[in-house]
C-alpha cells in the first residue's frame, strides 16, 4: 500500500473516479459510524443500566437463556459491556480529522480497542464452547474463525504501529475493524432480511436456524464480505482504473444503502424497544 492515507484516494488520475470513490468511502463511514453509535447507546441504556440496577433477568428478554446459566452471567457481561468501547472507539479511529488532531488520544484509544477486542473475542468463544448462544454449528465454527482474524489482525496492527509503518498500519486496522464488528454486521444484515421480507423467511425464529442465517454467518464471520470489499477498495486505490474505481464505489454505495436499511430496521425493531 502506498497511499500515506487509505481513507483519501489519490487524485493524479480520473479525478472524478476518485471523488467517487471518495465519497462512497466516506458515505458508507458516516452511515456506519451512525449506527454503531446507536448500537452503542443500546448496550449502555439496557445492559449498562440493568447491570448497575442488578437486574439481570431483563437479560433473558434479549439472550438466549442458556447464557445465563452455569453463572454465564459474568462472561456474557463482559462479551457485552465491553463492545460497547468498540461500537463508540472504532469509528473515532477512522475519522482522519480524529487521528491528525489528537494523536495521543488515536494512539491510546487504539490500544483499548485492539485488546478490547480480543478480550471480547475470548469471551465469546466462551460463549459458544459452553453453548450459550443460539444457533447452529456453522455459526459457531464462522464465529470462532472470526475470532481468529482479530487476534491475528490485531496484532498486526500493533506490530506496523510500533515499526512506525503506519500505512500498514492503516491498513490492517481498517481490517480489523471490519472483522470486529462482525456481529454487528450480522444483526444489521439480518434485520435488513427481515425489513425486505416483511418478517423472518429462511429460518426458524425459535431455533435461530436455517439457511439463511447459516449463510449470513459464513458471509459476515467466516469469508467476510464487508473485507473483501475493503480489499476491492484497496485494489482501486493501487489500480487507478477508472472502470475499477467506479465499479467498486457503485458497490459500496449498495453496500451502504443495505446497511442503512438495516441499521434502520435494528434501531426500531431492537434497540430502542429496550432503551
Amino acid at each position: 500500500m502506498t497511499n500515506p492515507d487509505v481513507l483519501q484516494p489519490p487524485t493524479v488520475s480520473h479525478p472524478f473516479a476518485n471523488r467517487l470513490l471518495a465519497l462512497a468511502a466516506a458515505t458508507w463511514l458516516a452511515v456506519a459510524t451512525v449506527g454503531q453509535w446507536l448500537f452503542g447507546i443500546y448496550i449502555l441504556m439496557f445492559y449498562g443500566k440493568t447491570t448497575l440496577m442488578g437486574d439481570f433477568d431483563r437479560w433473558n428478554e434479549v439472550l438466549p437463556d442458556r447464557a445465563l446459566e452455569r453463572n454465564g452471567t459474568v462472561v456474557v457481561g463482559i462479551h457485552i459491556l465491553l463492545a460497547a468501547i468498540l461500537a463508540f472507539g472504532g469509528p473515532l479511529q477512522l475519522i482522519p480529522g480524529v487521528r491528525r488532531q489528537f494523536p495521543v488520544f488515536h494512539r491510546w484509544l487504539g490500544r483499548v480497542f485492539v485488546i478490547t477486542a480480543m478480550v471480547v473475542s475470548a469471551a465469546g468463544l466462551v460463549m459458544i464452547l459452553n453453548k450459550w448462544e443460539t444457533g447452529d454449528a456453522i455459526q459457531d465454527i464462522s464465529i470462532s474463525i472470526q475470532a481468529i482474524y482479530i487476534i491475528l489482525f490485531g496484532w498486526l496492527v500493533i506490530r506496523y504501529a510500533r515499526a512506525r509503518q503506519f500505512a500498514r498500519h492503516r491498513v490492517w486496522a481498517l481490517r480489523l475493524f471490519m472483522v470486529v464488528n462482525g456481529v454487528w454486521f450480522f444483526r444489521v444484515g439480518l434485520m435488513f432480511w427481515l425489513v425486505v421480507n416483511g418478517g423472518p423467511v429462511g429460518f426458524d425464529p425459535e431455533t435461530f436456524t436455517g439457511p439463511f442465517l447459516t449463510t449470513l454467518a459464513l458471509l459476515t464471520y467466516a469469508i467476510p464480505l464487508s473485507l473483501l470489499v475493503l480489499e476491492l477498495y484497496f485494489l482501486a486505490l493501487r489500480k487507478q482504473n477508472k472502470a475499477l474505481s467506479l465499479c467498486v464505489s457503485a458497490l459500496i454505495f449498495l453496500c451502504t444503502i443495505i446497511m442503512g436499511i438495516g441499521i434502520f430496521g435494528a434501531t426500531l425493531g431492537l434497540w430502542l424497544p429496550q432503551m
